[in-house]
């Protein structure tokens, strides 16, 4: 019986092109699309006449209940606790390539195809999957990628990855698909406004008090509206002024109501420290290894040394400082185009 391939149709172009693709490849393509919010999905119609242009069975699978409980409620959480997650990383390892993919077990379909700019690529010598960056760095993706498991990314596919995003749009052109134009999604898909600390105010019901700025010495520089409202490294909106010049976020400390700030100085560290680590091309790094890191998706990757500490626990210490390390935030290691892992932030260690 010919294998099922089930491709993650969003109703944009890049899933509606990967499916393209993939028919044009010989697979059997079948379009899913996932409902993430209760008042259902932007795009889910767009996904389904993409679906009948290719002439491919579509589907529309409710995942508001894992969604919610799995991706909105640890960012909720994360927020409460100072810290600023990546939603879009735990959505991949959790929903797109969990919940999806066993969506596809039951149905024993084979693999799930998405439109994300990234590479597979099986190692002979260790029989491990490695996940590589898209062939065109500006459209890269592989840092949201950076935290599925070999099991995930063995039944992962990634047909736009030698692709660039003109040619992605050219390619559904010429097929005369209507989403060829369509404009690129830019926010957290649950907050399309931007404004996390509204959206966590209304998902929570909570009213969020007033608290002290500090400086770093501990003395009063004035009050802050809630610690939702702040982010490491945020300059915008704090409504208070210095003799020093700009502050910015430097901690934001939930367990006394507390947000610290500095001048910009004070927000670049060299070392930092991670959880959840997970690893790709190998089980353990085995003593320190030189990499290449970023912190956080819109950054250029910096060169650094980084440690395995415990079973699933890091320490990396880049070769120069790097500005406003935020916990909760990934860190992606890199090898040149292989992306060794990624590890939730925990903190950074002053020099």
């Amino acid at each position: 019986m010919e294998q099922i391939t089930a491709a993650a149709m969003s109703g944009g172009v890049d899933s509606t092109a990967a499916a393209l693709l993939l028919l044009r490849e010989g697979h059997r393509v079948e379009g899913v699309t996932l409902r993430l919010a209760p008042c259902g999905q932007d795009g889910a119609e767009d996904a389904r006449a993409a679906a009948r242009a290719l002439n491919i069975p579509h589907h529309l699978f409710d995942l508001t209940g894992p969604f919610q409980a799995q991706v909105v409620e640890p960012f909720v959480r994360a927020y409460e606790m100072g810290r600023t997650p990546n939603p879009c990383v735990e959505c991949n390892r959790r929903i797109k390539f969990g919940a999806l993919l066993e969506l596809a077990r039951e149905r024993g379909w084979a693999r799930v195809a998405t439109g994300h700019y990234a590479r597979l690529d099986l190692d002979a010598g260790s029989d491990r999957w490695l996940l590589k960056k898209a062939a065109r760095p500006d459209k890269d993706q592989s840092y949201v990628l950076a935290m599925l498991t070999q099991e995930q990314l063995a039944r992962a596919l990634f047909p736009l990855g030698e692709l660039a995003k003109e040619e992605v749009r050219a390619l559904a052109a010429q097929a005369g698909l209507a989403n060829a134009h369509k404009g690129d999604s830019q926010d957290i898909c649950f907050i399309p406004d931007g404004d996390y600390s509204a959206f966590i105010r209304r998902h929570t019901g909570r009213d969020y008090p007033p608290g002290p700025y500090l400086d770093e010495a501990g003395a009063v520089l004035g009050w802050h509206r809630g610690i939702v409202d702040y982010t490491v490294g945020q300059r915008r909106g704090l409504g208070v002024s210095s003799s020093r010049g700009r502050l910015y976020v430097k901690e934001v400390r939930p367990v006394d109501n507390t947000v610290v700030l500095s001048d910009n100085a004070g927000l670049f560290a060299r070392t930092l420290e991670g959880s959840g680590l997970n690893l790709i091309p190998c089980a353990r790094l085995d003593g320190p290894v030189r990499l290449r890191a970023r912190i956080r998706y819109r950054m250029a990757e910096q060169p650094c040394t980084a440690w395995q500490t415990g079973e699933d626990t890091l320490r990396l210490t880049f070769d120069s400082p790097q500005r406003a390390i935020t916990p909760g935030q990934t860190v992606v290691l890199y090898d040149g185009d292989t992306v060794v892992g990624g590890a939730v932030i925990t903190r950074s260690v002053p020099d």
